[in-house]
């Protein structure tokens, strides 16, 4: 199935590590979290406050003034069935969309192999940072993946242009097609091929770009000041993936936890800043995630591997809301200790993929699954008109 909406653009943000969802979005107002986190609950005054059950960690601002426009639908109580607390095995369910068993296809590669079937297009998908996430991972699918776009392409370093030029045209007749190559050779041939037109295209964005937003210095803001930049050069580039993190918060969590989601709430905030003022804030749906949550009970700093976790889908084609239900913290409740999930992350990719990106889901995810969240291009949401409490 080819996709018909050629505008539209994805921005995946993995919260690597297992971000804490109930220190994320806080039942502020339920005794029984600060009764089960008496070391690192976020006390009640400091919340910012979505209704009379739930807030804002106070570290993510520029989330609340997203939501406040109507453009952040939070996913509450994310995960899969028999949840597993290895990042390993956790991480790669999310990025294959196969709970039961081992995949083999990352279920962005499978949909940028969709968006492109052809492969005219080498920077369909891009990935911003070191080597390949399994999520983008697909036989036959190239994914130009970028540390640094002001120092990216093939030998940037080389001040000498001629030399430059005599190595990239060595580089060329190395990896290009030639009669009696064997299959090995071959596919070697095309991702050096793949990686040549890719490096070329690429180093041109930074240039094209003009913004008067100004994102801070720190990693993550600058791999969304990337992601700006390639997506205002017009590339083509439909799937963009980047990582940040860690989350993993066995110890010292206030501080870490702060620190990381000021990072990104703020890069966030910049970045939808930076697209509404090049007029394609509705081109572009950011979905955040992570492996799992953590354990409801504090362990004396932090919190231990959990699941039940939380997601966010954001852009200004996004209906904001509450979707799913918020887990239950009663003892009877709890999966051995963790939030129980109520809604299937599968639910949320095939949302994005058939609503956002016109593509059949099934064989993406494997299945079939209810998609209710609201993404529909070109909405208002006016001053005062409620926002949704969905499930998904």
């Amino acid at each position: 199935m080819t996709s018909t909406y050629g505008d539209r653009s994805l921005v995946v943000l993995e919260l690597a590590g297992g971000n804490d969802a109930l220190n994320t979005i806080i039942p502020y107002n339920n005794g029984l979290y600060y009764d089960f986190r008496p070391n690192i609950g976020i006390p009640q005054e400091d919340v910012l406050r979505i209704d009379d059950q739930l807030g804002f960690n106070p570290n993510i601002v520029p989330f609340k003034h997203i939501w406040d426009a109507g453009n952040l639908a939070i996913i509450n109580g994310i995960g899969y069935p028999s949840p597993n607390r290895s990042h390993f095995r956790s991480r790669d369910v999310w990025y294959t969309a196969q709970p039961d068993k081992i995949g083999f296809e990352g279920w962005l590669g499978a949909v940028i192999r969709d968006l492109d079937p052809t492969g005219e297009n080498v920077l369909t998908g891009v990935n911003f940072g070191r080597g390949l996430p399994r999520a983008l991972a697909c036989k036959g699918v190239p994914v130009a993946s970028v540390g640094n776009l002001e120092t990216y392409g093939l030998l940037p370093d080389m001040q000498d242009e001629m030399k430059r030029r005599y190595a990239l045209d060595t580089f060329s007749r190395m990896y290009g097609p030639a009669p009696g190559k064997d299959a090995v050779a071959q596919v070697l041939g095309q991702a050096g091929t793949d990686a040549l037109k890719g490096a070329d295209t690429l180093r041109t964005a930074p240039e094209m770009y003009s913004s008067n937003v100004e994102y801070a210095d720190n990693p993550i803001a600058q791999t969304f000041k990337n992601v700006s930049q390639v997506m205002c050069a017009g590339l083509g580039t439909r799937i963009y993936y980047a990582q940040h993190g860690s989350f993993d918060t066995h110890g010292n969590e206030l501080q870490t936890h702060a620190k990381l989601w000021q990072d990104l709430s703020t890069a966030i905030g910049d970045f939808t800043d930076d697209l509404a003022e090049h007029s394609i804030e509705k081109d572009a749906v950011i979905l955040v995630f992570s492996e799992f949550g953590r354990r409801i009970k504090d362990n004396g700093s932090g919190c231990d591997h959990g699941s039940g976790g939380v997601a966010f889908v954001i852009g200004g084609s996004v209906n904001g809301g509450l979707y799913g239900e918020y887990p239950s913290l009663q003892e009877k409740d709890q999966l051995e200790g963790d939030l129980h999930f109520n809604n299937d992350f599968r639910s949320t990719y095939s949302t994005v993929i058939e609503k956002w990106l016109g593509l059949d889901p099934v064989p993406i995810v494997h299945g079939q699954f209810e998609h209710p969240l609201d993404l529909r291009p070109n909405r208002s949401l006016s001053p005062g008109q409620p926002k949704p409490r969905g499930r998904l």
